[in-house]
């Protein structure tokens, strides 16, 4: 334990505390200083303009409500905690994103392993982090990852990290409500926090909190289809993957690259080093983006001026069963010379990417019942199934070019 507790002023939950030393020193390692660089929302600031704050200012918060569920447990005497797993879950709780890249998850979109695998192996690799875990206990990183993998041998610590309801999506639905400026993802974080029970080897929630979590999950529903899945973000995560996707297809021709730096081949190369991937961060992007902007290849020039000065594709409802409209755009575009696989994109979303099950309630006759057989509210979210069709494209080159009447003579046959 630390001699004096340390404090984040935090503008979610007001104050996170730390007061084990092996936290403290978590935080300071050069692993976790990294996700200060990297947006929570990825390129949700092209579309709220607050949306800069960080995965280290969100790690921390899910580190908070992982300590305060704990702490309620403890005072309530609901199970026995060790000191050891009382540990693992806030560790486990810091580090749950220590894995992210640059744009958070727009940017795993575009390369085959996602961010569990790599804080995975930040975790068990030679990092900072590991070298602390190691002085703990030998066996903690290990503990960790089967955390994370949903495998340690107490399901509780597993749905506390990972679940339907769990330390994470309570807070970055409140955080991202907050620095996007909208009041979909608030909800009452708090009642939950004490209705919240481990029973056997679940996770419930009392069936009188059954009201709170209708709004939590009525929240979840509106901030993706409000926020997350916003069409000029989708357009700008669009345009994020066509620029890697063209400098890895000149890297792969041979193409001689005006600037040149130590980690921009390295984003192409089939496996990344971990010393590597830590040099990864929006700064990073953002400077690469701009010498790209600056080559002689005109598409992947294009791209990156576009991606660096907001320059989106703009969007069309459209849907992919008209196969013989959609060959007709193509066939306009191939005719005049604009590259359909960087300048087209048809986009598909469906509310049905998460299940809302698996949320267990409580009664008072210590009956466990999942909570769509209760509440009318989330068997209705669950039977509905909404999904948006949209194709993205370049308006200002088809104007430009004089193509938009055709464009539009398309859709209007």
């Amino acid at each position: 334990m630390l001699n004096e507790e340390k404090v984040f002023k935090d503008p979610i939950h007001q104050y996170i505390y730390v007061q084990e030393q092996l936290i403290w020193r978590l935080i300071n390692t050069k692993e976790f200083q990294r996700l200060r660089r990297i947006r929570q929302l990825g390129t949700t600031y092209f579309t709220f303009h607050g949306a800069e704050h960080s995965r280290f200012s969100h790690s921390l918060g899910v580190y908070e409500i992982a300590r305060k569920i704990i702490s309620q447990f403890s005072r309530n005497d609901f199970g026995k905690w060790s000191d050891e797993e009382r540990l693992l879950v806030l560790v486990s709780a810091l580090l749950h994103d220590i894995g992210h890249g640059p744009f958070s998850h727009s940017f795993e979109k575009i390369f085959s392993k996602n961010h569990e695998d790599w804080s995975k192996e930040l975790i068990l690799g030679d990092t900072e982090i590991n070298k602390l875990l190691l002085q703990v206990d030998k066996q903690l990183p290990w503990s960790i990852v089967e955390v994370l993998n949903k495998k340690y041998p107490n399901p509780v610590i597993n749905d506390l990290i990972s679940s339907q309801l769990d330390a994470d999506r309570m807070d970055y639905l409140l955080r991202d409500a907050y620095y996007t400026g909208v009041n979909y993802g608030t909800f009452e974080i708090e009642r939950i926090l004490r209705v919240l029970r481990p029973f056997g080897e679940r996770l419930v929630v009392k069936e009188s909190g059954m009201h709170s979590v209708e709004d939590y999950l009525m929240s979840r529903y509106q901030m993706y289809w409000q926020v997350y899945y916003h069409p000029v973000t989708r357009s700008a995560e669009i345009l994020l993957k066509k620029i890697i996707a063209r400098a890895k297809e000149l890297y792969l021709n041979g193409y001689k690259f005006s600037y040149k730096f130590p980690m921009s081949t390295n984003l192409f190369k089939e496996k990344i080093e971990i010393r590597d991937y830590l040099a990864l961060d929006d700064s990073f992007l953002y400077t690469t983006f701009y010498f790209w902007s600056q080559e002689k290849e005109p598409i992947l020039a294009d791209l990156a001026s576009r991606f660096l000065n907001r320059r989106l594709f703009q969007y069309i409802e459209f849907q992919p069963e008209d196969q013989e409209r959609l060959e007709s755009i193509r066939e306009l575009f191939r005719t005049h010379q604009l590259e359909e696989r960087y300048y087209l994109e048809l986009d598909s979303i469906t509310s049905l990417t998460y299940d809302i099950s698996s949320i267990f309630l409580l009664t008072a006759q210590e009956e466990i019942v999942d909570i769509s057989t209760r509440s009318e509210i989330i068997a209705s979210l669950m039977s509905r199934r909404k999904t948006e069709h949209k194709l993205f494209y370049p308006r200002d080159f088809l104007e430009d070019r004089g193509l938009l009447s055709s464009f539009r003579d398309i859709f209007n046959k």
